[in-house]
């Protein structure tokens, strides 16, 4: 008979959907530490034990700690590493950042020259200024002597907090920060698998938003079921062919963060940017999609930079293309359609 692992310490540095969801469903193994930027929101959630901005109908746990105090939420994390908490095995805690793509520099950025264990980082996307992965702008500012990892795959926020069962994929380099991240997160019912594809891992999170996005619209004007299969099957061949170009591994995009990855979020209904493509589908203009919406959508932002990304590599994205005429170019839904059906056949598997 196993004995049980004790608690370990976890900042959760992000109080969005995800970000509580993660720290809700971590809270019952371990001791975690939620921030938010926004005080008042975080002394809502402290008081009420909810997050009702981001995450409503959702009861923090009583060992989940809520702040927004940066360097305490810090602290939580760098104080194990030393005194008699650093000696003993396994005890180095995790730091988990759940930011968007466009907070992540930033977020970093504070950071910047603090002592911390490690960072993992929940966001999916490009940056838009630079065009780079998540991993690269950790790189760019941490650099390398901070071990970092990306955790991706199929997960609704309000599934996970209700816990209910989800695979995820933690991708890094660092394989003793893998097998910690595994460690820590696998249990319940979050099963967690590796790999040391973070290309892979983030390009699949990234480019099925957009490809979310494209099936909404499909939906919306009710094109049907087979115009769906198509467009997510060869989504899958988009994300594929700028992978590779990127570097990253071709079995990486049939699993969870890719193929997976890619089904929940242009089929489910909790998918904020299928909601996206069924708000353009009905006329909507881009920005009352947004402002109704309440929450960041990543595939808008994502898709321009993807296509300007696929324009310099020369990858052919006739799906992203599509979708970002109707996102930033005035194109109508309906052409999107006709721009993509009136493309020359081609071999399927090119």
């Amino acid at each position: 008979m196993h004995e049980p692992k004790p608690p370990q310490k976890i900042t959760v540095l992000g109080a969005g959907a995800w970000g509580t969801a993660v720290a809700i469903a971590l809270a019952a193994r371990h001791d975690v530490l939620l921030w938010g930027r926004n005080p008042a929101q975080m002394a809502q959630a402290a008081g009420a034990r909810e997050n009702t901005h981001y995450l409503p109908g959702f009861r923090l746990p009583d060992g989940l700690n809520v702040t927004a105090d940066f360097d305490a939420a810090v602290a939580h994390v760098v104080d194990m590493r030393v005194g008699d908490a650093a000696a003993q095995p396994g005890a180095e805690p995790l730091l988990i950042a759940a930011c968007p793509v466009a907070g992540l520099r930033p977020l970093l950025q504070q950071l910047k020259g603090r002592a911390i264990p490690n960072i993992v980082w929940l966001c999916k996307g490009f940056e838009y200024e630079t065009g780079l992965l998540p991993h690269q702008v950790v790189r760019e500012v941490l650099g390398d002597a901070v071990p970092g990892a990306a955790l991706s795959g199929p997960s609704f926020a309000q599934e996970v907090a209700r816990g209910l069962p989800c695979a995820l994929t933690v991708a890094s380099t660092d394989k003793a920060l893998r097998e910690r991240v595994v460690a820590l997160v696998h249990g319940g019912n979050i099963r967690v698998y590796s790999c040391d594809d973070m290309v892979g891992v983030e390009v699949g999170g990234a480019v099925k938003n957009i490809l979310a996005i494209a099936t909404g619209t499909a939906d919306g004007l009710g094109l049907g079921l087979n115009a769906r299969a198509a467009l997510i099957t060869r989504g899958l061949a988009e994300i594929t062919r700028l992978g590779l170009a990127l570097g990253g591994h071709a079995g990486t995009f049939m699993g969870l963060t890719g193929m997976g990855d890619l089904i929940l979020t242009c089929t489910g209904d909790l998918s904020r940017n299928r909601r996206v493509g069924l708000a353009l589908a009905q006329g909507k203009p881009l920005d009352t999609i947004v402002r109704e919406l309440g929450h960041v959508a990543e595939g808008v932002p994502c898709a321009k930079a993807v296509r300007e990304l696929a324009a310099r590599l020369g990858v052919d994205m006739p799906i992203t293309n599509a979708v970002a005429g109707v996102l930033f170019d005035g194109d109508s839904a309906s052409d999107m359609v006709g721009r993509l059906l009136a493309r020359d056949p081609r071999d399927e598997l090119a």
